[in-house]
């Protein structure tokens, strides 16, 4: 937060960048968007713009995503750019962190076009480097692949939601039962103790 004001943006999101076969996924790391616009744009929105050409390497000078002109970016539609124009992300800087063997990146954005420090920008990005390569235990753990199935992951966000063993079969379509078999799978994938600590540990590492 301190380095997101100093380099005078109004929200950072630190990514890092999975690959599954032919796709690429974002798994954020830590961010103050809000929860909301991070589920209307979708990690693969922002994996997008993280590695989009416009990503700096260190050193490198910063180049900024105007999202209002619908930048032709890979993976990037028009409409993908305006919507995050309209959550408030008009210009995006996406900045390569040299951590290791991770591939992580760091986006600052502002509402308003021209707030940015450049300068201030490239010495923020040197310096999450050098923090960042202090932390391999925390990172390990973010860039680790998804060990949960599909309806796992489903069970796990619907409770999240606040939704009863019920009412996720309701919605899912399945048995109570079946339901409760994908929560215990779960916790024992996250070796938690209970479905609130595997739900907790499901957010914190961008999976749900």
């Amino acid at each position: 937060m301190e380095l997101t004001a100093t380099v005078g943006a109004d929200t950072y999101m630190l990514v890092a960048l999975l690959h599954d076969q032919d796709r690429t996924d974002a798994r954020i790391i830590a961010s103050n968007w809000i929860y909301d616009a991070i589920q209307l744009a979708g990690h693969r929105l922002i994996a997008n713009v993280a590695q989009s050409p416009f990503a700096a390497e260190p050193g490198g000078r910063p180049r900024a995503v105007i999202t209002a002109t619908a930048p032709a970016l890979p993976g990037v539609s028009g409409e993908d750019a305006r919507l995050l124009n309209v959550l408030g992300h008009s210009e995006i800087y996406a900045l390569k962190l040299n951590v290791g063997r991770q591939r992580l990146f760091l986006l600052f954005s502002a509402e308003a076009i021209g707030r940015i420090d450049l300068a201030a920008l490239m010495q923020a990005q040197f310096e999450c480097c050098y923090a960042l390569s202090r932390m391999p235990t925390v990172l390990g753990a973010a860039s680790a692949p998804d060990p949960l199935s599909d309806r796992e992951r489903e069970c796990l966000f619907w409770v999240s939601e606040g939704k009863t063993t019920d009412e996720v079969a309701v919605i899912l379509g399945v048995s109570s039962n079946t339901v409760n078999s994908y929560i215990t799978q779960a916790i024992r994938k996250f070796s938690a103790s209970n479905r609130a600590m595997a739900v907790a540990t499901a957010i914190r590492s961008g999976i749900i």
